[in-house]
């Protein structure tokens, strides 16, 4: 099998759909020598800032010496980034015969538990399969959705269990409130292993907080932890102070953040925290080592600038705390631009109408376009939440939005892609190859 051929072979597995449990995956695993019990793991969940906490953590893991891998989903532009070792992703040929080795387990799925292994499931296995063979230190492993029954959830110890924060998504499989969704994010606390998260939500931090307390696991408040202060922001990054609390107290000093944006100071404020409680136990982790690594973290499709002049911006945020973090971006730079032409596109699936409330004040163009996602369902819908204000427009294709904004802008404008990760890795293809 090619790599051409592993593609179609994943991409038809999204006909069995999102199939939460964890009897297939358990099946599959079996089946390949549970390589996920020989893995040292950061397990890291939640709804927002999973990606950019664990790239973090990732980065100064990698400064410090070792051999890290990371599991990610989804992709921007190639089923290949969801598996990187220090930063580099795995080979498409490496790819291809790692999915040609589990091809075999399908039908003892099936046999075992009467159903298919989902798409999800079957990238997960691959990744444990692939980072034990290739002898990683240690493995960042993203929740791909809730926790409980995510397939990433056989793992029964991990080093640090970490739950960004809390937010109502995904009610279809995790619940209406944020106290149902808080539980099922909660399942990835395990027995006597540490949890650390970073929630405000306070009926959220209080179900977290108790299941750690039922499983005697330690458990971490970030906000309780460490302080932190926003400097200033330029073409490299930002710029923050960070203080720990407790016994570990200390004035971290001057942190270079290689990512944009004050809502990343949070995610670098857990990362810290993680890797303190690593180094507690045996990781040879070092101050100056989470400075270098957080200046040199990198994570695409998050804030990130693809052109200036006029200065194009793409970010991956897709649902209402992820546009209400980009809108605090947008409220700062907004004096720093002239006109902003927003370029959107967002899933059916998604709260679109309360994700659109924050960021609407901001845009003086807005540019409504189809994810390329077969989940973009009425994708002209968006637009009916902006008031008439601002200047709308509807363009199915991104090229065809793209140079609309470039007939609107100046040199000094600001042209903003948001609304769906589909849309940011269509936009970081474009323009990054042309």
């Amino acid at each position: 099998m090619n790599y051409e051929q592993a593609i179609k072979t994943i991409t038809e597995l999204t006909k069995f759909g999102i199939n939460l449990g964890l009897a297939r995956i358990t099946s599959l695993l079996e089946y390949l020598g549970n390589p996920h019990a020989q893995l040292p793991v950061i397990h890291v969940g939640g709804t927002n800032g999973k990606g950019s906490t664990s790239a973090m953590i990732a980065s100064v893991l990698r400064e410090a010496g070792y051999r890290v891998g990371v599991f990610s989903s989804p992709h921007l532009i190639s089923y290949t980034e969801r598996f990187t070792i220090n930063g580099e992703a795995i080979l498409e040929n490496d790819f291809a015969a790692t999915l040609t080795e589990i091809i075999p387990a399908f039908q003892d799925v099936f046999a075992s538990t009467g159903e298919n292994p989902t798409e999800f499931e079957v990238l997960t296995a691959m990744a444990f399969l692939y980072f034990r063979r290739e002898n990683v230190d240690i493995l960042v492993l993203e929740v791909g959705l809730g926790g409980d029954i995510d397939s990433t959830n056989v793992i029964a110890k991990p080093l640090v269990a970490i739950i960004t924060n809390v937010s109502i998504e995904h009610t279809q499989y995790l619940g209406d409130t944020i106290a149902e969704i808080a539980a099922k994010k909660s399942g990835i606390i395990k027995d006597g292993c540490p949890v650390i998260t970073a929630s405000t939500d306070k009926i959220a931090l209080e179900v977290i907080r108790q299941a750690a307390y039922a499983k005697a696991a330690p458990f971490y408040h970030v906000q309780e932890e460490i302080s932190w202060e926003f400097i200033e922001e330029n073409a490299c990054g930002q710029f923050f102070r960070a203080r720990l609390s407790g016994e570990d107290s200390g004035e971290l000093g001057k942190i270079r953040l290689a990512l944009r944006g004050e809502h990343q100071l949070v995610n670098a404020a857990t990362a810290i925290l993680a890797l303190k409680l690593l180094s507690t136990v045996g990781w040879n982790i070092s101050s100056n080592m989470i400075k270098k690594g957080l200046a040199a973290v990198k994570w695409p499709g998050r804030l990130e600038i693809l052109q200036a002049n006029p200065l194009i911006v793409a970010d991956g945020a897709h649902n209402p705390a992820g546009v209400e973090a980009l809108a605090g971006w947008l409220a700062r730079k907004r004096r720093d631009v002239g006109k902003v032409i927003l370029i959107i596109g967002m899933l059916a699936d998604k709260d679109r109408a309360q994700a659109v409330r924050f960021i609407e004040p901001f845009a003086d163009n807005v540019i409504v376009t189809r994810p390329a996602s077969a989940r973009a369902g009425d994708w002209r819908k968006t637009g009916e939440y902006f008031p008439k204000k601002a200047a709308l427009d509807y363009c199915e294709t991104l090229d065809a939005a793209l140079d609309r904004a470039f007939m609107l802008a100046n040199p000094e404008d600001l042209i903003l892609i948001t609304g769906s990760l589909y849309l940011v890795g269509e936009a970081y293809d474009i323009l990054t190859n042309t």
